[in-house]
């Protein structure tokens, strides 16, 4: 089988878009699939693969000129899609996609079975970006729809209308890599008291200020004889004003930012962690809390987002509907180690569901009923059969 994953944003770039397409292609390719990308960005000094196809950057091109990136893309996208004949093409969509919109327009109508992954939250963003809305054009296309998560399902559900089937295919993470058993047990807690850990773009998105907000409001409110330290990873256009922000409010000395990690040293501060706080409202699922989560750490988290896929609140963490209510959390957390303690043991004891071995079934039968949907357009000339 020989599935074409098209994206605007890849590796090296960091982002849940880019990192579950090339955790996705890994297992799929391991699993005997013909799978390759076709991308809009750039490599930056990356060597590639040669299943990986970075459009519209070729030698001598205006590569800073987007529109003529896009032109020259969207022509050697066609080209790979008469050249291939995938037997699916799986289109991986956020907020602004022009290029994944492009891919699924000319998949859809040159016949070929195309599959949608939303992997943003179409809700509460007022006015959809155009990409979006040249998207949702395509709803009397055969399209096989699906979203990362149930909420982000549901806003997908309500712009397309009824009689569209949206599915859930959530990400996933390795068990073996993500596992608590590989690891050495008991608590991260030292002296310095327990350590809640953020991993994050420092983005408006993603709630990077809002986050500096709560952490000294959590200062105030938690007693001043127990102990707790901060610690944000990542970077982002949002870092200067929230170094900024710890330095005004004299943080720094509880608050560590060690900057933008790979996924080694992420698992390394995860594990001398005793609390994972995603604090984004948008978050569609949250693959940095489920690897969390995988290693047994209590999560604290938008009950807005997708998180609730694997998080239940009082099980494998707290979800607090406003800013107010994940502050609360995250003293509670601080404050109970006999909280953490049975959070984090039900975490280590529980298998996640989210694993590659189902996510790659799901995806499979979402293959077949996007090829249905394709032959029946070819066939009958109507969008497809009920599934």
């Amino acid at each position: 089988m020989r599935v074409l994953h098209v994206t605007d944003c890849y590796l090296p770039r960091l982002g849940g878009i880019e990192v579950h397409v090339s955790d996705l292609v890994g297992h799929q390719r391991a699993a005997g699939i013909d799978a390759r990308v076709i991308t809009l960005s750039g490599a930056e000094g990356t060597a590639d693969p040669g299943w990986v196809h970075r459009a519209g950057r070729r030698p001598g091109r205006d590569e800073h000129d987007p529109n003529r990136s896009l032109v020259v893309a969207d022509a050697e996208l066609r080209s790979m899609l008469a050249e291939l004949r995938p037997d699916c093409v799986h289109v991986h969509v956020s907020v602004l996609s022009p290029f994944a919109t492009l891919a699924a327009r000319h998949a859809s109508r040159a016949g070929l079975p195309t599959l949608v992954t939303v992997h943003s939250l179409w809700s509460r963003l007022g006015p959809l970006p155009a990409a979006a809305q040249s998207l949702l054009q395509l709803r009397r296309w055969p399209l096989q729809w699906s979203a990362v998560s149930e909420a982000a399902a549901r806003p997908l559900r309500e712009m397309l209308g009824p009689g569209i089937e949206v599915a859930v295919l959530p990400n996933a993470v390795d068990p073996v890599v993500w596992h608590p058993a590989a690891y050495p047990s008991g608590t991260a807690t030292t002296a310095s008291g327990p350590t809640l850990l953020s991993v994050m773009r420092f983005t408006r998105t993603k709630r990077a200020l809002p986050l500096a907000r709560m952490l000294l409001r959590l200062r105030e409110v938690v007693p001043d004889d127990v102990a707790f330290r901060a610690v944000v990873v990542g970077d982002g256009p949002q870092r200067p004003a929230f170094e900024r922000f710890v330095r005004r409010h004299r943080m720094d000395g509880w608050v560590d930012l060690p900057g933008r990690l790979d996924r080694a040293g992420v698992r390394d501060r995860l594990l001398r962690a005793d609390c994972f706080v995603a604090p984004a409202e948008l978050e569609s699922f949250g693959i940095a809390a489920l690897e969390a989560r995988a290693l047994g750490l209590p999560v604290v988290g938008s009950a807005q987002s997708g998180l609730g896929e694997f998080v239940r609140h009082g099980r494998e963490g707290l979800l607090g509907a406003d800013d107010r209510e994940m502050i609360a959390a995250m003293a509670r957390v601080v404050t109970d180690p006999g909280l953490r303690a049975a959070i984090r043991d039900h975490n280590r004891s529980t298998p996640i569901a989210h694993d590659w071995d189902a996510a790659l079934r799901r995806t499979g039968r979402l293959y077949g009923r996007a090829e249905v949907l394709a032959w029946s357009r070819r066939t009958t000339g109507v969008r497809g059969l009920p599934v």
